[in-house]
């Protein structure tokens, strides 16, 4: 297993801890720049029964993410800025905003510049109870930064330069210049399968249920909830 590979999956995993800590609560509101909040326009997410409906959870476990969501986002939306703030508090040695940049945007779906209760919940659903090709297509669309259903080189680039700045010089404090580039080759020689210089949906799906690490760190998000 490539030590690029580990570090995503390590990413993708703790990006999902911290966004769960965040809505049931743990995260504290002292902790967040009050100039950071959006207290403008308050916003009342769709009845829980239809989110029951929509989503893998029962309106109970709605109504502990719901009550640990309003606790941090009394507006009941969150902008990219917060995301950030309260995002790189889970990485002190490095400089989680780029990765932080695209973990919103594969959030905000609608690209409207806020995350809502529904997006926050819909993505948890995925991530907790989904199957494993729902938890691969989200992976995969936090990877197609451009969402032109591929990716590329530089998008994959992007992808692992924002993971060693958010790990950080202390985390990796002897890698070489070309480690990235050097991950990203690793990545493309084992998921680009006709070797034409992007990797599909169904390649990424693919490589990855054949790795035995990346099924186990799937696994783990459906322990904590």
């Amino acid at each position: 297993m490539s030590g690029c590979s580990r570090r995503c999956k390590r990413g993708i995993f703790r990006c999902f801890q911290t966004l769960f800590k965040l809505l049931t609560g743990t995260l504290h509101k002292d902790k967040i720049e009050d100039e950071l909040e959006m207290t403008t326009v308050c916003y009342r997410p769709e009845g829980l029964e239809q989110l029951e409906a929509q989503t893998n959870f029962n309106k109970r476990e709605l109504q502990v993410l719901y009550r640990g969501f309003k606790n941090e986002c009394p507006s009941g939306v969150v902008n990219e800025d917060t995301f950030k703030q309260i995002y790189s508090q889970f990485f002190p040695h490095g400089d989680a905003s780029r990765y932080a940049h695209y973990l919103f945007n594969a959030f905000d779906a609608a690209q409207s510049g806020s995350v809502k209760f529904e997006d926050f919940v819909a993505a948890l659903s995925v991530l907790l109870r989904g199957t494993i090709r729902e938890k691969l297509r989200w992976t995969f669309n936090l990877y197609d930064i451009n969402k032109d259903g591929n990716i590329n080189k530089e998008e994959m680039m992007d992808i692992v330069k924002a993971i060693y700045d958010m790990m950080g010089k202390y985390t990796y404090p002897v890698l070489k210049d070309d480690a990235p580039k050097q991950h990203v080759e690793v990545f493309f020689q084992k998921m680009d399968k006709n070797k034409d210089g992007i990797v599909t949906l169904d390649e990424f799906i693919e490589c990855c249920q054949e790795d035995d690490n990346i099924m186990r760190s799937l696994q783990l998000f459906e322990n904590v909830m």
